[in-house]
């Protein structure tokens, strides 16, 4: 019995195991520590590439080109293009108008015309616009023998194999002759299609006249044709007042189907990185961050070979790896786009007279920006490895350790009810809802239905019989059936976890604990905490438990662990003070009716209390059965 006190855990002594649980707690501070100064670090060098004004400046470009009416129909603007007419109409109005500004609002002259335009007087154009088509052979579907005689041409969808690279119309000049691809642009992929570079282009002049002239020319010789399936408009600003640049995409599909559908991108972006003396403090970031990822890469690096493949047993170490692996993409991606910067930059603004493709470079570099986003993302995860030594913390992992099986075997089930609805949402309302009008669309509209966002007036109108069938029983099924069900699985779970904690079953240590003891430990040397003679009193009353608890026949260190739960207390103390047997059914039963007998005569506060005390009694009863064994299996 002695023995067994001395010994705890496989016969590691107490004082050894306390010193351990020391060290792993001061190593576990001083990684918190540095890894704190990391995110600090990584914080300020992910929010120093984004500029407040990158959303002004797309703001004010988008309401420029894509909200500015045509001329003598104010109903009509970029977005609401849906014929070739409209079309023309936009490429001669607004988009001249905002391209050229060539007076002051009281016509005077601001500035110099002759290196280039300047969008709202403060954006630089760089170099000239330039206006791409796409167009696909005739005869590149099918039609069926029975309207053979109605229509003799068939143009099908755009794709690499259907595209169309012979001269056409005037056959003068660029935009009347295919022009193979000559930039490392990335494809496009708009609503219809998936659109490469290349096609037929021409660029406009610096003159507003001369471009106006240009679209004139183009539209009555019909530069746009049934082959028709895409058209770029390509420009990029410079604002030196904020240091962006500001790359502008409208596109112009053309489907089968005929009509027009549009969409556009405008790109802000921080090309030159290096300006003023707050951007060289973010290189010395990204300096530091560069070290510390040599730092954690050897860290991890001594683990794996420490441990092998135990190491891979943890999620945390795979998050580890993964936010590595995050970190050393992100490095590659900056020096890719530092080094394409430098080299394309230089060449891009030699000839104002011609187009910048500034396109490639901010593609890459919002992939660039995208990568950060993920990887502070994961940084900031990752603080939960270090406070998940606190109780809640505890609590929480332990919970999804317990109902993951649980999860896993609700979530095949929720997913083939979900996408069963999804692909009946499809079939039946995908030809005129928009919300329904894909498989993809129709598993998005399926979540929003959940979150409460849905159009029911589309769907009944879509279909009046299956409409309300399909909404009402995915409604039942899904959100009050299922959602219910995986709400109750997390639910039972976290009670069980939270009464295995209240009678003792607590982690081995919480670094909340520690922190708090180090405080108090930090005061008493400075002298600044008085001397607390409560604190000796309640050390000195769980030491006369822990006593009481030894007397009668618990192993020391057990019950050292286990009176610290406010449960296995209040247990322990309603044992000693009535008198009754070891047997914890036997206590739990005393107390009860010993807390009956009391009720009468409680006044308000504590007969509300007694009756928080009944049912937390009455809850553990079950666990105490378990604990009690163990304790006399450790006895023995």
């Amino acid at each position: 019995m002695a023995e067994a006190s001395r010994w705890h855990l496989g016969g590691t002594p107490k004082h050894k195991l306390k010193y351990r649980r020391e060290v792993e707690i001061r190593t576990t501070l001083q990684e918190l520590l540095v890894y704190f100064i990391f995110l600090i670090n990584l914080c300020i060098l992910t929010f120093g590439m984004v500029n407040p004004h990158m959303y002004y400046l797309n703001k004010v470009m988008s309401s420029l080109f894509l909200d500015t009416s045509v001329p003598g129909d104010e109903r009509t603007n970029f977005k609401s293009i849906r014929s070739i007419t409209d079309f023309w109409k936009f490429m001669e109005g607004p988009l001249l108008e905002g391209l050229y500004w060539d007076s002051w609002y009281n016509n005077k002259q601001p500035y110099n015309l002759k290196n280039s335009s300047r969008i709202y007087y403060e954006n630089v154009l760089l170099g000239v616009p330039r206006v791409r088509q796409l167009k696909v052979r005739n005869n590149t579907c099918k039609v069926y023998s029975s309207f053979q005689s109605l229509m003799s041409e068939c143009y099908d969808k755009y794709s690499s194999e259907n595209e169309d690279m012979s001269d056409f119309g005037l056959k003068r000049d660029t935009e009347w002759k295919y022009s193979a691809s000559d930039s490392n642009s990335p494809w496009y992929w708009g609503f219809v299609g998936v659109y490469g570079n290349g096609g037929y282009i021409f660029t406009l002049s610096k003159s507003k006249y001369e471009a106006k002239d240009k679209f004139i020319d183009l539209r009555l010789h019909s530069w746009i044709t049934r082959a028709t399936r895409v058209i770029f408009i390509d420009f990029s600003l410079y604002n030196a007042n904020v240091n962006l640049f500001c790359i502008i995409r409208l596109v112009a599909e053309f489907p089968a189907t005929g009509g027009i559908l549009t969409s556009w991108q405008f790109y802000s972006v921080k090309l030159l990185r290096y300006v003023n003396y707050y951007d060289y403090f973010i290189a010395s970031c990204e300096i530091t961050f560069c070290i510390f990822l040599i730092v954690f890469t050897t860290q991890e690096v001594k683990k794996i070979k420490e441990f092998k493949s135990a190491y891979f047993r943890s999620i945390w170490n795979w998050i580890e790896l993964l936010l590595l692996v995050l970190c050393f993409v992100a490095i590659s991606f900056n020096i890719f786009c530092n080094t394409q910067i430098f080299l394309s930059l230089g060449k891009l603004l030699e000839n104002t007279k011609i187009y910048s493709d500034f396109y490639y470079l901010a593609y890459w570099y919002i992939y660039y920006n995208n990568i950060i986003a993920v990887t502070i993302f994961f940084a900031w995860i990752k603080i939960f490895k270090f406070i998940s030594f606190n109780k809640t913390m505890s609590q929480l992992s332990s919970t999804l350790s317990r109902c993951i099986k649980d999860i896993v075997g609700f979530a095949i089930m929720f997913f083939i009810i979900f996408f069963a609805y999804a692909q009946l949402g499809f079939l039946v309302f995908g030809s005129q809802v928009d919300d329904f009008s894909t498989f993809q669309n129709s598993i998005f509209a399926q979540f929003r239905i959940v979150l409460g966002d849905f159009n029911f007036a589309s769907i009944q109108q879509a279909n009046r019989i299956l409409g309300p069938i399909y909404f009402i029983t995915f409604i039942f099924f899904v959100f009050f059936v299922l959602l219910n069900m995986f709400l109750a699985i997390i639910n039972d779970t976290y009670s069980e976890v939270k009464a295995d904690y209240s009678v003792g079953r607590k982690p081995d240590f919480e670094l909340g604990k520690m922190i708090k003891k180090s405080y108090k430990n930090a005061l008493k040397k400075l002298k600044l905490k008085k001397d607390q003679k409560d604190e000796d009193k309640k050390t000195k009353k769980s030491g006369d438990l822990v006593e009481w608890a030894r007397r009668e026949g618990f192993d020391e260190n057990v019950a050292a662990d286990t009176c610290e739960g406010d449960v296995m207390r209040r247990v322990c103390m309603s044992k000693k003070a009535i008198g009754c047997s070891l047997e914890p059914n036997i206590a739990v039963e005393e107390s009860l009716l010993l807390i009956h007998s009391l009720l009468p005569t409680l006044p308000s506060r504590l007969f509300l209390y007694a009756v928080e005390l009944e049912k937390e009694l009455h809850y553990v009863s079950l666990k105490l059965n378990r604990v009690m064994r163990k304790f006399s299996a450790l006895q023995n």
